[in-house]
């Protein structure tokens, strides 16, 4: 088709349509456990589910969870890291016809309780370390019911034991549970699977609330069908033209709270019917090297930061792993450097090439081709049955030819049904069919997709998303601070860091780090600024407002003089 010049760049074997079936994004579990019942799904430290154990587990659960009143349309929220747990609650509160709200495990608890009490959550499934995090919160939300799991309980038998008498306790997994509450294990433990509800559940009903960014920082809940996640899923594996199905091994070291994780990792693996490595700590380098060595991986959906950290391990460099079993790595969530790509390639023998997406389509909309043309700088082209624009920054409407800059819209059968109780952002994102992403882009002539800058001013340190306004509005509430900047700047290992500009008020003194502390106290690690500067002032416009952007200029020209 003439509008859509990318479709001859595909690599071959990558079909230009997709047939996706009417049905629940379960049914790809169920399709497994019946025709490859011995399939790995899960790999934890050792211990191994096969997908129709994975599929008992979950009609277990799913029984489970409709004992404590769990039915259709409710949010059920998941607080787990990577662990096997967390594919046992999403697919059992999926089976319920009830919608995931998955929520990082890194929130502290003013940021948990906005979550929560937005989306309406009555039953939350928490990893025991979290669980008093949780019931801090508990009293400020309509939460009722915390179903709670260990992590010793998706350990081999062995390392179990070794973790209760070494781990446990420190690692704070070691939990009293209050009345009401109930372990996971119980719930599995007391059901059958033929006692799962019959729920109808089809490919128009919703099955995910992801929470997202926007402009003005505030957390909106992008609705996700269970069509378009079956739609994205298959999408990822037409992309991925040298896998075979039940013959992959992935390495699920981004978090699954996130769609990336949880669409290009998990969904995927489901679908293809391939072992899931689970990674807990992404930042563990070492975890993820051995695990890759001794599952003999094949598939790694990343980060720059967590390649980046591969390649200049010390242990990599000595040639003390071999990664030649990696085929197939899509980098997203920050720019990836050619340099790192071409070294990555180098060590692995497999091809690691950029993508982009975000949680409203959820979760990919562009990639690189495999085995094809990759330009420098390039988001590559959009998937099958995704159309693109790009928009006049000036009316929102007039498409713009090639190598013109504007915003990115996006049209396909993966976009989100829209925004959860708020119509006006849905309506300011939804227009016509068209999505519209906040990003500012352009097109080359071969199709290839290329981010300018963001019209949303999102930090992504490490691949999180970080929103300024919210750690503005923590710094804010300092004593000592009368204005206050946020905005990311470059970072040679997580992409992008967050820096803070600071104006004191008058006569006050403080420090970079009794910031940082203050910050650390009330947001997550990652959104803690890692640079601070303060100045007499800042630069506004004419109504006051905060110039972000020439903070940011500002900071590159200090740093290259």
């Amino acid at each position: 088709m003439e509008d859509r010049p990318w479709l001859k760049y595909y690599d071959k074997g990558v079909p230009t349509t997709i047939e996706y079936p009417a049905v629940p994004l379960y049914h790809f579990l169920e399709e497994n456990a019946r025709k490859r019942p011995d399939s790995i799904c899960t790999i934890f430290k050792g211990a191994r589910i096969t997908s129709k154990e994975m599929n008992e587990i979950t009609d277990r659960l799913a029984a489970g969870l409709a004992e404590l009143g769990v039915k259709k349309g409710d949010r059920v929220g998941i607080f787990i890291p990577n662990t096997p747990q967390f594919v046992m609650a999403y697919f059992a509160i999926l089976k319920l016809g009830a919608m995931v709200v998955a929520t990082n495990p890194l929130y502290s608890a003013r940021e948990i309780e906005h979550q929560v009490n937005d989306a309406g959550i009555e039953v939350m499934i928490v990893m025991s370390n979290f669980y008093n995090t949780l019931k801090e919160v508990q009293p400020k939300t309509r939460i009722r019911t915390v179903v709670v799991t260990n992590i010793k309980e998706a350990l081999p038998p062995l390392l179990a034991f070794l973790f209760g008498l070494t781990k446990e306790k420190k690692g704070g997994f070691q939990v009293q549970l209050a009345e009401g509450d109930v372990w996971m294990k119980d719930l599995i433990a007391r059901h059958q699977p033929a006692d799962r509800p019959q729920v109808e559940v089809g490919p128009d009903d919703f099955a995910l609330l992801q929470y997202s960014g926007g402009t003005t920082g505030i957390s909106k809940g992008a609705v996700a069908l269970h069509r378009n996640l079956v739609a994205n899923t298959l999408m990822i594996r037409s992309w991925m033209t040298n896998c075979e199905d039940g013959k992959e091994v992935v390495l699920v070291a981004i978090p699954l709270f996130h769609v990336y994780g949880m669409v290009a990792g998990m969904c995927f693996a489901i679908y293809a019917a391939a072992g899931m490595v689970m990674i807990p700590n992404p930042r563990d380098i070492k975890d993820v090297l051995d695990s890759i060595q001794k599952y003999k991986a094949t598939v790694y959906p990343g980060v720059p930061t967590m390649y980046n950290a591969i390649n200049n391990h010390p242990d990599v460099q000595a040639h003390k792993y071999n990664l030649s079993t990696i085929k197939a790595c899509i980098s997203g969530s920050a720019p990836l450097m050619r340099e790192t790509k071409e070294k990555f390639e180098a060590l692995t023998g497999g091809k690691l090439v950029e993508g982009y997406g975000m949680s409203e389509t959820p979760t990919a909309t562009h990639c690189n081709p495999l085995f094809g043309k990759n330009p420098p700088g390039s988001i590559g082209l959009p998937l099958p049955d995704i159309d693109c624009r790009i928009i006049s920054l000036d009316d929102e409407v007039t498409v713009l030819p090639p190598g013109e800059v504007g915003e990115l819209t996006v049209r396909g059968p993966n976009i989100m049904k829209g925004y959860y109780n708020m119509p006006t952002e849905t309506q300011n994102a939804l227009r016509d069919g068209w999505l519209y992403t906040g990003d500012i882009a352009r097109m080359d002539e071969e199709g290839f997709f290329y981010i300018v800058d963001r019209k949303k001013e999102l930090i992504k340190p490490g691949g999180y998303q970080v929103w300024p306004r919210e750690v503005e509005e923590v710094i804010a509430q300092n004593p000592k601070v009368l204005e206050v900047g946020v905005a990311g700047i470059p970072d040679a290992y997580r992409g992008e860091t967050v820096k803070a500009w600071i104006v004191l008020k008058p006569g006050e003194v403080s420090s970079e780090q009794e910031i940082k502390d203050w910050c650390s106290e009330r947001l997550a690690k990652f959104k803690t600024p890692t640079h601070i500067e303060f100045r007499s002032e800042l630069p506004k416009t004419t109504v006051g407002k905060i110039l972000r952007r020439e903070l940011v200029r500002q900071h590159r020209e200090q740093t290259s003089a």
